[in-house]
C-alpha cells in the first residue's frame, strides 16, 4: 500500500471516532438537560398551585340592603349574593362571608390600619367618583336611580291628618276660649231675666249655655239683640254680629290654609316639595349626600326596616332612597299587611350604579369584571331580576 494510501485511512478513522465521541457527548447533554426540566416541573407546577390556592381564599365584606343582601341564620342570599357566587364559581374561587353594618362597610374596605382587609365587599353600594377616589368598584351589576316613598293621601287620613295638628288644634282652643269669655259676659247680664237663653238648672247646663251662644256669634248664628233683654247685652251682640263676620273670615282661611297643607303634605312632585316635610335617609349613603348637596334638612336611619317603618308610623312624612329596594321592602310589607297607605314616586332624582367593592388596585377587579360580564348575559340572571324585582 503506498504512503498516501496509508494516510487516508488513518484519518478515516481519525473522523470516525470523532463522529463517535460527539455523539456520546451530545447524548449524554441532552439526557442531563432532559432531568433538570424533568425535576423543575413538579416544583414549578407546586408553586403555581400554592399560588393559586393562596388567591381563592377571599375574606368578602356582605352589608344586610334587601333585596340584594339578606341575612337569614347564618343564611346569605339576595341579587347580589347570587350575582357574587355565580361570578366566584366561574372565576374558581373560594370565599367567606363577615357580616358589616351597611354604614361601616365602606370605612372598612377605606381602611389602611387593618391588618386583613375584606377582598370584596358586597351591598346595595353605588358607584360615585368621591368613593373611586379611595376604593375601586367592579363594572356595574344593576342599575336603578333615587326616589321618594311617602304615604298615600286619603280623604280619611287627610281629615285625621287635620284635626291632629297642632295648629288646628291651637285655633280651636282659641275659640273656645272665645266663646266662653262671649258667653260669660252674656250670662252675668242676662241669666237672672233670661229664662229662654238661660234656662238649665244643672251646673253642666250653666257651663254649656254660655259657651254654645258665644259659638253662635263667633260662627254668625241665628241670636240677634231683641232676643236680649238688656240694654248692655244688646249692644255688645250688636257690636259681635258685625265684627264675627271679619272673624270668621279670618279662621275659615287659617283652617282651610292648614287643611290643604296636610292634604298636600305627601303630594310631593318636586325635590323642592321636599323642603317643608319631616325627610328621611339611611346613614351615609349616597341619598343623604344628595339631600345634603340640595341642601335639604333631613334625619337618616341606620336600616332600611327602621327608615320604612318611620315613614308608616307618621314620624317622617317621607324617604329618599334607591328606587329598587324601596319598591322591594314596601311590596313586602304589603304583601303582609303592613305600609298600606305607602307608595314609591314615579320620580327619578339620581341614577344609582351598584356594584362590588374591590379594595384600591385590587388584583381581582380585571377577572371579577370579566366573569361579571358572562354572567350577566345568562338567562339565570334575568330570572334572578324578576324574581326579587319583578323586572
Amino acid at each position: 500500500m503506498s504512503k498516501l494510501g496509508h494516510q487516508s485511512t488513518n484519518l478515516l478513522f481519525q473522523d470516525r471516532n470523532m463522529l463517535r465521541f460527539l455523539a456520546k457527548s451530545s447524548s449524554t447533554l441532552l439526557i442531563r438537560m432532559v432531568l433538570v426540566v424533568a425535576a423543575m416541573v413538579p416544583v414549578s407546577a407546586s408553586v403555581a398551585a400554592q399560588g393559586e390556592e393562596e388567591l381563592t381564599r377571599l375574606n368578602v365584606a356582605v352589608a344586610e340592603c334587601p333585596p340584594f343582601v339578606m341575612f337569614d341564620n347564618g343564611q346569605y342570599s339576595g341579587l347580589a349574593i347570587y350575582l357574587w357566587e355565580q361570578v366566584g364559581r366561574e372565576m374558581g374561587l373560594d370565599w367567606a362571608y363577615t357580616e358589616y353594618q351597611l354604614g361601616n362597610l365602606l370605612e372598612v374596605i377605606k381602611s389602611t390600619k387593618q391588618a386583613e382587609l375584606p377582598d370584596v365587599g358586597i351591598s346595595c353600594t353605588s358607584v360615585t367618583a368621591e368613593r373611586e377616589e379611595l376604593i375601586d368598584f367592579s363594572h356595574s351589576f344593576h342599575e336603578t336611580y333615587t326616589a321618594i316613598a311617602v304615604r298615600e293621601t286619603t280623604l280619611w287620613s287627610a281629615v285625621t291628618g287635620f284635626f291632629s295638628s297642632p295648629r288646628v288644634l291651637k285655633i280651636i282652643l282659641v275659640i273656645l276660649g272665645i266663646a266662653a269669655l262671649i258667653g260669660a259676659v252674656f250670662y252675668l247680664l242676662e241669666h237672672r231675666i233670661n229664662k229662654k237663653l238661660f234656662s238649665t238648672t244643672t251646673g253642666l247646663g250653666r257651663v254649656l249655655e254660655p259657651v254654645i251662644i258665644g259659638l253662635m256669634f263667633l260662627t254668625n248664628g241665628p241670636i240677634r239683640f231683641y232676643r236680649f233683654k238688656t240694654l248692655s247685652a244688646r249692644v255688645l251682640s250688636t257690636v259681635l254680629t258685625l265684627s264675627s263676620t271679619f272673624f270668621i273670615a279670618a279662621i275659615t282661611a287659617v283652617l282651610a290654609s292648614s287643611f290643604t297643607l296636610n292634604a298636600m303634605q305627601t303630594d310631593v312632585r318636586t325635590l323642592d316639595d321636599l323642603r317643608s316635610l319631616h325627610v328621611g335617609a339611611l346613614y351615609a349613603s349616597t341619598s343623604s349626600a344628595f339631600l345634603s348637596a340640595n341642601g335639604i334638612k333631613h334625619q337618616t336611619r341606620p336600616d332600611l326596616d327602621t327608615l320604612v317603618r318611620d315613614l308608616d308610623a307618621g314620624e317622617l312624612d317621607a324617604i329618599v332612597s334607591d328606587a329598587a329596594f324601596l319598591q322591594y321592602r314596601i311590596n313586602q310589607g304589603k304583601q303582609q299587611g303592613k305600609f298600606k297607605s305607602l307608595t314609591v314616586l314615579p320620580y327619578e332624582l339620581e341614577a344609582q350604579n351598584y356594584a362590588f367593592i374591590l379594595v384600591e388596585e385590587s388584583p381581582l377587579r380585571e377577572s371579577i369584571n370579566r366573569a361579571l360580564l358572562t354572567v350577566r348575559m345568562e338567562a339565570e340572571w334575568r330570572d334572578k331580576q324578576r324574581e326579587y324585582l319583578g323586572e
